[in-house]
């Protein structure tokens, strides 16, 4: 069995949607638990010709003997939820998903308080999907839980327990977060952070498994940086040089312009080091480096590409083990044998 938790290097927005659709196709977990803040982060998932914005389902739908599950850390708004089950019907995802009974809910008046607070829409930039409100009722002990929800009742599991069992009788569980470590309410540039931790060490708690059952922890990083939101950001260029570098990005989420900047080799040994990591995944290394595009050998990529990898691995101390070199599933780079 292994125990594997993927997470955001920086301030989200890195290509976590790509690296766990690829890792949940390619190795089959059992189990794909959902951890994080909730329906503030956006994941995209590009799968068979398709093209879909997650919110709270598990990317790894994809792989479709799998049980998809939130854990009871993650808040959880019922009308994304149940959007997001018809939006996914193709895969019978309404048949395998399930909410920890412990999971806190967002209410309307929850997004209503988020997107009417001043400090949090126009100073923090808030998503607005009411997260940090509710996550303050969840502190003051007067939020709603899943278990309280009649709508909920037929999705309704104790993730922790089926996590754990599940990985007692030797099957595999892959723990996707969400956000970016750079946006921890702990470890991030506060206040411009999000409502919760958004570390390994709290993805692991969000599903209830112990730190002495992980086995594996991804850090996801972008060959590049993006922010969405207000906040400092040490690297960040002028939206004119991003966008003749052709790396302008949209949040999932929001819609907005992410600011742009070179890739951040402090925050990443330190993102490393906080998370625990022991592999990192290196995403859109095909928009900064347009000559190793859609390849899988990375024989085939130019000095430059291979110097830049290299210099992520000496700073960080961590192998690099998944280059993305495009938006399919089969435009990825798969190192991970070479631990082996």
């Amino acid at each position: 069995m292994t125990c594997s938790i993927l997470v955001g290097g920086a301030w989200g927005d890195e290509g976590k949607g790509k690296c766990i659709t690829y890792l949940c196709d390619k190795d089959k977990p059992d189990i794909v638990a959902r951890a994080g803040v909730g329906p503030n982060a956006g994941h995209s998932v590009e799968f068979n010709g398709e093209k879909y914005g997650l919110r709270l389902v598990p990317s790894g739908f994809v792989q479709t003997e799998a049980k998809l599950l939130i854990g009871a850390g993650v808040l959880v708004d019922p009308e994304v939820f149940f959007h997001e089950l018809d939006y996914l019907s193709k895969y019978n995802v309404a048949e395998r998903a399930y909410v920890d009974p412990r999971c806190s809910i967002i209410a309307p008046e929850h997004k209503e308080r988020d997107k009417s607070s001043e400090h949090l829409a126009k100073k923090i930039g808030s998503t607005g999907s009411g997260c940090g409100p509710a996550n303050a009722d969840r502190v003051l002990r007067t939020a709603k839980r899943a278990e309280d929800i009649p709508e909920l009742a037929d999705y309704l599991t104790d993730v922790s327990l089926v996590s754990n069992e599940a990985l007692d009788n030797g099957e595999d569980v892959f723990i996707e977060g969400s956000q970016g470590f750079a946006l921890s309410l702990y470890y991030g540039t506060y206040p411009f952070v999000t409502s919760k931790d958004t570390t390994a060490s709290s993805f692991a708690a969000d599903v209830g498994v112990g730190p002495t059952k992980v086995d594996e922890v991804i850090n996801v990083f972008k060959a590049y940086i993006t922010r969405v939101g207000e906040g400092p950001f040490a690297t960040e260029m002028s939206q004119k040089e991003a966008e003749d570098l052709g790396i302008e990005e949209y949040g999932v989420v929001t819609g907005r312009r992410r600011r742009v900047g070179t890739f951040d080799f402090e925050l990443a040994k330190e993102s490393c080091r906080i998370n625990g990591a022991t592999q990192i995944a290196l995403t859109c290394v095909d928009r900064l480096y347009p000559d190793c595009a859609r390849t899988q050998d990375f024989g085939v990529l130019s000095a430059e590409t291979k110097d830049f990898i290299t210099q992520v691995e000496q700073e960080t101390g961590v192998p690099v083990t998944i280059i993305s070199t495009g938006p399919d599933l089969k435009d990825t780079i798969d190192l991970r044998k070479e631990l082996l």
